[in-house]
């Protein structure tokens, strides 16, 4: 199995625990969602900026040709997903925003097809499908207490969807032209620099900036710190780097798993309930990522990967 394969999932799994940390910062701690959006891109790429000019000071060098491109990743894949996520969330409800959220697939593979020319084959186009089905019923969609839609949050949802594709997009243009630690460090300074003049201004359904809980609670800090080292730097990094030998909409599908972990994650620590219709749809996210990293259409992906940028 190409080496990429396993990053891809390695970041999807970092990334399923990232409810857990916004549940401690939120509820046990009373930081809001931007302020934890902030800080954990803010003090992720202070502390990799940190860790770069002590071992690896090359991976602070921004190529002159890459600053448009890592401004708009900081601006549309962290700034505008932070932002359009958390609102989505506000607007409909956590269910219903992740099943938005995970348009991102559809959105990339139409996207890579028509900027890099990945093959668009049937295969691939069934996963997208069967992932996106996966995740709703991980979402448990099937209970009408649960999904909730309005025109407004669907599209402002639809909206986070697509940036959190546009991540991958970016991710995936970057990959051969820049190190990972690189992309990692702008893309999230330039977002926590658009993000920051968001604590002035008023966002409908989205709760003011609040920091007092790092001046109160010592443990809020470990919260934020493994906020910002596991599924932040090491998912970003883990990602970027399988997104070297993996096309944009393959990736975009292995990580689909990540509400598969994020559910196994709460079932484990918080007893939350793991029903059987999720634990279909677990199964069916693991067999559309199954069915584009093995056999013959893997070795086609891998061409395309190659030949991407």
């Amino acid at each position: 199995m190409k080496r990429g394969y396993p990053l891809i999932v390695g970041a999807a799994c970092m990334w399923g625990t990232i409810g857990i940390f916004f549940s401690v910062l939120h509820f046990n701690f009373g930081m809001s969602a931007l302020a934890i959006g902030i800080l954990r891109a803010g003090l992720a790429a202070l502390l990799l900026a940190i860790g770069l000019l002590l071992w690896k000071r090359d991976a602070l060098r921004l190529p002159r040709a890459q600053l448009v491109p890592l401004l708009l990743f900081g601006l549309i894949g962290i700034a505008a997903f932070y932002v359009l996520n958390t609102e989505a969330v506000f607007l409909t409800n956590v269910a219903t925003a992740s099943v938005l959220l995970y348009t991102a697939p559809a959105f990339v593979t139409l996207v890579a097809w028509r900027l890099w020319r990945e093959p668009l084959t049937a295969r691939k186009i069934a996963a997208v499908i069967v992932s996106f089905i996966g995740c709703a019923l991980v979402a448990r969609v099937y209970d009408p207490d649960t999904l909730q839609l309005n025109l407004w949050g669907v599209l402002v949802g639809a909206a986070a969807g697509f940036t959190y594709g546009m991540f991958t997009l970016f991710s995936k243009y970057m990959s051969t032209r820049a190190s990972p630690w690189t992309t990692v460090l702008y893309s999230l300074l330039f977002g926590t620099l658009f993000l920051l003049p968001l604590q002035f201004v008023d966002l409908p359904g989205i709760e003011p900036v609040n920091y007092q809980a790092l001046w109160t609670e010592p443990l809020a800090w470990a919260a934020l710190l493994g906020l910002c080292l596991g599924p932040t730097l090491g998912s970003y990094a883990l990602y970027n780097a399988g997104l070297r030998t993996v096309s944009a909409s393959v990736a975009s599908v292995i990580a689909t798993i990540e509400p598969i972990v994020a559910v196994i994650a709460g079932y484990v620590i918080y007893q939350q309930t793991l029903e059987f219709l999720q634990l279909v749809g677990g199964a069916l996210i693991v067999a559309a990522a199954l069915a584009l990293t093995v056999g013959h259409g893997a070795a086609k992906e891998e061409t395309a990967a190659r030949l991407d940028g």
